[in-house]
């Protein structure tokens, strides 16, 4: 009877087994799960030599923080196979820590004047996308830059109440990868934690954020410096103090800001001039809420702002006192073995000039310079191509959020911000839960075969599908110039298919990544003005902005553009497109005209102008027509609109009698 029991259980088993989908059954072949669990110690070699692991789920994701949690949410609805390991004790460990002085700057806008949650979404930079309108900041914070605290609380409340599935305490210390030739990508990551449990998935997500503070390797005497990290936040402790900060970042000011009450004065070092987000429209750089430092430099009370390269920088302790030796670009920094017999103990190093800048000493130097992606978990196997240059702190990645050289690991959040950089706002959460959410598109469409989500309408309702979208949509909004909308033109024109916030770099590809046929489009995008943003550019000048509808394509300020190619472009029509141009030159190329109110409602400067556009990139006639107008026409002419084509004649024409189909004949109106 037991044997027979035994039997009926394998029985079972093997019926469950094939009706699994295949994306679930993938590791079956070659990863026995049965090794695992007959007490084999993980990672070992069997004795046919497959690798073997504790944990198994289709996707892995490392970080809970705001895009992990993102792409949580979206996995979770979607019913797929997915776990997230997160290092810390709860969600959002970064903001536990970050920003120091515990104020965010990314706004809170509570009230708009509007119920539609799509068109709100434009002005709420810390909330995540999801089906519970209880899960937004206003509910958590009237303040228009609410602190850090409650977005951990916020994060934490995401990840419970949409039932997200988190292991916490879970510190991933090292990826890897092991061959697989049932796996999409021809392997499985296999990642093992700080108690040597292993995870094994097909697709990996890597959402851990940009957290490791930046060290300069070639700043000497950096042993004598403060990080921003592990700063005193007592103001008390820079009484009567001067402080130099090496940094010109939002962090940098911040800090700034904390002390400046109680410092005898403050020096700001960066190798860069100071960009100003209200200048360059990228809310990376300084914001307003952090720029008091700027009033006491330009107002002369003490405080001021150099350029000089930190790691062209020594930094001298000499009887408690901090002192700064700088070099030319043209100069070698000398290493600590060179420098005997250049300093003389107890005294300051020799002035270039007797009137230098930084001449007198400093009581603190104070390190606030970023942060780096941290690759040390990964293995020869896995490790990401790193960046250049300004982008060498971002992993390499292709504009479906691929690693460059890693085939199935992915990136969200932070993490993909080497994209658009200084672009747009994919640093940033309210950029990038919508490039989050365009990854989870791309990776259903990749791994289970589920089209980009789209709807396909008649065109006689094209206009009020994009002027719906033009005033309430947020992706493309926030991803402006990053993120479009896709008009798929169909059926000789009398269809359309609309996707929304795909990438526009993948537009070319638009087929194989969305599971969408297509030849003729119309790719919306939200751009500002190719020449107005900028460090140093005047955007308050008086010319900053115009209302005349005929001079839309000189807009300066955020507003539509509309792209129509009668044939899809190619990758190579990509590569060579214009300067600033992000699309290759279109068929036709339509600007809406920037408003005041970003409301593109306006009847003559808005809408009519689109109208005239779509038709005629679609050679067909989009206005409205009354019954009787409709009427008149199918008696008067061989066509008639496709307006009272498809409403008024229902798609049929008129009825005649036997006699009037016999003279419409005879007279040639039908064949």
């Amino acid at each position: 009877m037991a044997n027979l029991s035994y039997v009926k259980l394998l029985a079972i088993a093997f019926v469950v087994m094939t009706t699994i989908p295949p994306c679930f059954q993938q590791s079956t072949h070659e990863v026995p799960l049965a090794g695992v669990q007959a007490g084999e110690d993980p990672l070992t070699s069997s004795d046919d030599g497959k690798v073997t692991f504790d944990v198994y789920h289709d996707y892995l994701v490392i970080g809970a923080g705001p895009s992990g949690l993102q792409m949580g949410f979206y996995l979770e609805r979607a019913g797929r196979d997915y776990l997230i390991l997160e290092r810390g004790e709860g969600a959002g460990n970064f903001y536990k820590t970050y920003p120091r002085h515990r104020k965010l700057i990314s706004i809170n806008k509570r009230n708009t004047g509007k119920t539609n949650k799509e068109f709100n979404m434009r002005h709420d930079w810390n909330s995540l996308l999801s089906d519970d309108d209880s899960l937004q900041m206003r509910h958590y914070s009237k303040e228009f830059f609410p602190p850090a605290d409650l977005l951990v609380q916020y994060l934490e409340d995401y990840a419970t109440k949409l039932n997200l599935k988190v292991k916490y305490n879970t510190n991933v210390k090292t990826v890897s990868r092991t061959a697989n030739h049932t796996a999409i990508s021809k392997h499985l990551f296999i990642l093992r934690d700080q108690n040597n449990r292993t995870y094994a998935c097909q697709t990996l997500i890597v959402a851990t954020g940009i957290w490791v503070p930046y060290m300069p390797k070639d700043l000497r005497g950096i042993e004598h410096t403060v990080g921003y990290e592990d700063m005193s936040l007592d103001p008390e402790d820079y009484e009567g103090k001067t402080v130099l900060i090496l940094g010109r970042g939002n962090s940098a000011f911040e800090t700034a800001d904390h002390i400046v009450q109680n410092t005898n004065l403050i020096h700001m070092f960066s190798r860069s001039r100071v960009r100003l987000s209200w200048e360059t429209h990228y809310v990376g750089d300084l914001r307003a809420i952090n720029n008091g430092l700027l009033d006491t430099y330009q107002l002369k009370s003490l405080d001021g702002l150099l350029e000089a390269d930190v790691e062209k920088c020594r930094i001298l302790n000499i009887s408690g006192k901090l002192y700064l030796d700088v070099y030319e670009d043209d100069e070698e920094v000398p290493d600590e073995e060179d420098i005997k017999g250049l300093y003389q103990p107890g005294v300051p190093p020799k002035l270039p000039i007797d009137n230098f800048a930084a001449r007198e000493p400093y009581d603190y130097v104070i390190r606030a310079l970023g942060w780096v992606f941290d690759n040390s978990i990964f293995d020869e196997s896995t490790a990401p191509e790193m960046g250049r240059n300004r982008k060498k702190k971002y992993p390499v990645i292709k504009h479906n959020y691929e690693s460059r050289n890693v085939p199935g690991m992915f990136f969200a959040g932070t993490n993909t911000h080497s994209l658009d950089w200084r672009k747009s706002a994919g640093g940033f959460i309210h950029g990038f839960r919508y490039t989050a959410r365009a990854l989870f598109h791309l990776l259903e469409w990749r791994n289970h075969g589920v089209p980009w989500p789209a709807v396909t309408l008649p065109t006689t309702q094209l206009l009020s599908v994009v002027v719906k979208r033009l005033n309430e949509g947020s992706g493309f909004y926030q991803m402006f110039s990053v993120l479009g909308d896709v008009i798929i033109v169909k059926d000789g024109g009398t269809s359309f298919v609309y996707l929304e916030e795909f990438p526009i770099p993948l537009v070319p590809l638009l087929p194989q990544f969305t599971g969408h046929q297509a030849e003729e489009i119309i790719v919306i995008a939200m751009e500002y003005g190719k020449n107005f943003s900028g460090a140093g550019k005047d955007t308050f000048r008086p010319d900053r902005a115009t209302g005349d509808a005929d001079d839309a394509h000189h807009s300066n300020f955020l507003h539509p553009v509309f792209y129509h190619y009668k044939k899809l472009p190619t990758v190579q029509d990509m590569a060579s497109r214009p300067e600033k141009w992000i699309l290759p030159r279109p068929t036709h190329l339509h600007h809406t005209v920037e408003d005041f109110l970003t409301s593109f409602t306006a009847p003559n400067s808005h809408i009519l102008p689109i109208r005239r556009f779509l038709e005629t990139s679609l050679d067909t006639d989009l206005r409205n027509f009354f019954a009787e107008s409709c009427f008149k026409m199918a008696l008067t002419h061989r066509t008639v609109p496709m307006e009272c084509q498809n409403h008024y004649l229902q798609g049929q024409g008129l009825t005649p009698t036997d006699h009037l189909h016999k003279r419409a004949v005879k007279s040639g109106l039908l064949m």
